[in-house]
């Protein structure tokens, strides 16, 4: 890929808020309304100053990072999340934090995809959008923008970042990035985090709630793992599902994992059909990850019948991970080389990911 980068240097020596890359990758946030066209056009960031003046006033060095090719959030392939993670591997010890300027339909799937990626990550990387463009008078883009980098640059009074892990902040609060969905699609509240707690809350001060944010472990190096597989797929049951349906997902060549999108606390059909072809599935080397349907509230196989055979089988719970953490996470416990246990991996917390039951 290629990059076009512009500069703003912090009125005094070095800024109290350090430095910050900024990568904006596409999305609504960085989009104009061109008049003459008559329709909404990739935003030229090098007249940012004059839609976002106040970023002038944070003092911080900030560096903007273009992709030559704004991509739209629909169009994101892991691929592109892996070249993300290289982004800032390379450039890791040259700046203080990130943020990553990112389309909101699939916010939620890159924001989980990094924080698994960017392994020994100790410094902040917070993505944000807007659901209008930077353009339009009312739009949402300066206050997430102008925020997340403020937050970026949040130190302890140790001089310690206040975050270090991959986020998502937009309107008005910062949550944990693999634990957050979008929710809303024309109203400015558009990701929530059902089951884990914002991490902090801007109002005229920032709040941060700190028994909730990842401890910061010191200076660590920082590796990425350069290969994700993408033979997954979700299979989301809904009353009166046939069984041609189960068995042509599950007989997809290559396939590897299943995410299944069950009922309520992880139930699914008893049907004898249904049954025999995740086992069958099972058998011949399938990894199927139940996730509930569900926003709130956590996968308790066997807890009721209609869970317990699949838990006898050896159906992995997802307990209250989300359905786009979960998909990245098989993806990424696939794509390890060498000899490891997926189902062990998969079965357990790695990135805040998910609450183990007791």
């Amino acid at each position: 890929m290629e990059y076009a980068t512009i500069k703003i240097e912090a009125e005094t020596d070095g800024g109290p808020g350090g430095s910050v890359l900024v990568i904006y990758t596409g999305g609504t946030l960085g989009m104009v309304f061109e008049s003459r066209k008559g329709q909404l056009v990739p935003f030229n960031f090098e007249q940012l100053i004059d839609k976002v003046p106040e970023i002038c006033r944070l003092n911080q060095d900030i560096t903007f990072l273009s992709l030559k090719e704004p991509i739209d959030s629909s169009n994101i392939a892991p691929e592109v999340w892996i070249e993300l993670a290289n982004i800032i591997a390379r450039n890791y010890f040259h700046y203080d934090s990130f943020v990553i300027l990112h389309g909101t339909d699939t916010m939620a799937y890159t924001a989980s995809a990094l924080s698994y990626l960017l392994e020994g990550l100790s410094k902040p990387v917070i993505l944000t959008g807007a659901q209008l463009p930077i353009g339009v008078a009312r739009s949402d883009a300066r206050e997430n923008m102008l925020t997340a980098l403020e937050l970026a640059s949040a130190r302890n009074e140790r001089g310690e970042p206040m975050i270090s892990e991959v986020c998502i902040y937009f309107n008005s609060y910062l949550l944990r990035g693999n634990r957050s969905k979008k929710q809303e699609s024309s109203d400015f509240d558009a990701f929530h985090s059902a089951n884990y707690p914002y991490l902090a809350k801007a109002g005229v001060s920032i709040e941060y709630n700190l028994p909730y944010i990842r401890p910061f472990k010191g200076r660590t190096s920082l590796t990425v793992q350069q290969h994700l597989d993408p033979n997954v797929a979700f299979l989301k049951l809904f009353p009166g599902i046939t069984p041609p349906v189960v068995k042509s997902l599950c007989h997809i060549p290559g396939l590897r994992g299943i995410v299944l999108e069950t009922f309520g606390a992880g139930n699914a059909p008893t049907a004898p059909w249904f049954l025999d072809e995740l086992q069958a599935a099972i058998n011949r080397g399938i990894l199927i990850f139940n996730v509930s349907q569900c926003d709130g509230g956590r996968v308790s196989l066997g807890r009721y019948q209609t869970s317990r055979q699949m838990l006898e089988m050896g159906v992995i719970s997802g307990e209250d991970i989300t359905a786009e953490a979960a998909i990245t996470k098989m993806m990424y416990v696939f794509g390890k080389s060498g000899k490891v246990d997926s189902s062990k991996l998969l079965a357990q917390e790695m990135e805040g990911e998910m609450s183990m039951s007791t």
